[in-house]
């Protein structure tokens, strides 16, 4: 199952996780001075909740104590970034020596503040070369200016759901590759019905579940930021490209005001009652989880998967698409960091546990090795995810030393924008620039 599920608003993350990162600046994140070899228990809190999910970490750790006999570990699940704040900020033996954390957002500020420990001085000691082990992408997310203070655990691909049965009926043949497609295809997909609709083709607008503009903008192949650490958005042709686009469709599926009319009906995003799984829109954009989810809520109609549309002048890169995942570090307060990389190392980098992990609860591998292993469990739907987890040209959103309220703002632009709000969108990107470098050197 996804781990957005967790996840409440984006804004909330990220001050919660603004206030854990303060509380631990300057505490030391590389020395580590206590043996991994002797009798010792870990505390490792994670935010996995559902059954599946909890006990598909309690095998992994099973079999880590199994391969460490000397090193327990105490597991505590369904801990929030409110709750992992407090408890990093007391200290003491009850705190967590490594934690599992849902928001990538905030890598800029653990490392940025020592919040979490440094990864690259255990790294090395075992030998390993990261850019050998996980994808390029994942490396970027979960690192801030040379601090490895995060590992990946698991990855989130982000790409196109739609239902083949609606295809077919409208005559569609195949899933859109460029935008353009899209949104013909879009349109087709719609069946109007007086202020409402029978059936979207896709609902466009950024509040629409997954459809977050730094998901659309992962398309256009971004740069957030220029080589002088300035904020790329009024330079970079892409953010007015994509605005422009998603307003587009917007308008061509009836407008903004009836869109979220009818998005006011849907149901909850992890529930059987999803507009996709109902029928209420043809084409979802969605992560990998979205398939798997749809079967178990007994859908009647055939489900298709593809990367999501690119611009029609990047065609020849299409297959790419947004990369996201969960992050695994270490506490920089804990007294117990070889030991603790142990078990980072094991359930971030062995094969074995990562191809387990990501069997069990539906979400694309993390490392290289584990993304070719002949025992991940790959269905047709999956396999279009596992490729943009693959491709060369799949993107992220950079860390930053204000965590992710770089993308907040960004996206409070792209709200206003496809409201009506703001009209000039190069205006409106190069205010947004200007707030975004603002607050950035107050984080620094």
């Amino acid at each position: 199952m996804p781990r957005t599920r967790r996840l409440t608003a984006a804004a909330t993350a990220v001050a919660a996780l603004s206030v854990l990162a303060t509380a631990c600046t300057g505490q030391s994140g590389t020395a580590a001075s206590d043996d991994p070899d002797k009798e010792v228990t870990l505390n490792f809190w994670h935010g996995w909740s559902a059954p599946s999910e909890a006990k598909a970490i309690e095998e992994n750790i099973a079999r880590f104590e199994k391969a460490h006999p000397n090193i327990k570990v105490k597991v505590t699940g369904n801990m929030t970034d409110d709750k992992i704040n407090q408890a990093l900020r007391a200290g003491g033996d009850k705190a967590p020596d490594v934690v599992s954390s849902f928001t990538t957002d905030s890598v800029g500020k653990f490392c940025n503040s020592g919040a979490f420990a440094d990864l690259n001085p255990f790294l090395q000691k075992s030998g390993m070369d990261k850019a050998k082990v996980f994808p390029k992408t994942l490396l970027e997310y979960t690192q801030f200016n040379g601090n490895q203070c995060t590992l990946p655990l698991l990855n989130d691909a982000y790409g196109l759901v739609y239902n083949k049965d609606a295809f077919k009926a409208a005559g569609i043949t195949e899933p859109p590759k460029t935008w353009s497609q899209f949104a013909e295809v879009a349109q087709k997909l719609t069946k109007p019905d007086g202020d409402s609709y029978d059936q979207l083709g896709v609902m466009p607008t950024y509040h629409g579940y997954e459809t977050t503009p730094v998901r659309l903008a992962a398309q256009w192949s971004p740069k957030y930021f220029d080589a002088d650490g300035k904020s790329n958005l009024a330079k970079d042709p892409a953010f007015a490209s994509m605005l422009t686009a998603q307003k587009d469709l917007v308008a061509k599926l009836g407008g903004y005001e009836k869109l979220e009319k009818f998005r006011s009906t849907f149901g909850d995003e992890w529930s059987a009652e999803h507009p996709f799984h109902k029928g209420q829109v043809a084409m979802q954009i969605d992560g990998e989880w979205r398939a798997a989810m749809a079967k178990e809520a007994g859908v009647t109609f055939e489900i298709g998967t593809a990367p999501l549309p690119v611009p029609d002048d990047q065609v020849a890169d299409y297959g790419k698409g947004y990369l996201s995942g969960t992050i695994m570090g270490i506490a920089s307060g804990s007294k117990k960091r070889n030991a603790s990389w142990e078990l980072v190392k094991y359930m971030t980098t062995d094969t074995e546990a990562v191809v387990a992990f990501a069997n069990a609860i539906h979400n694309v591998p993390s490392t290289l090795a584990a993304l070719e292993s002949p025992n991940l469990q790959v269905t047709p739907e999956f396999k279009t995810f596992i490729d943009i987890a693959r491709h060369p040209k799949s993107n992220t959103t950079p860390a930053q030393a204000d965590g992710g309220t770089y993308q907040l703002t960004f996206q409070d632009l792209a709200y206003a924008v496809e409201k009506g709000d703001v009209a000039d969108i190069p205006a409106g990107l190069a205010k947004t620039g200007q707030q975004i470098d603002t607050d950035i050197a107050k984080a620094k």
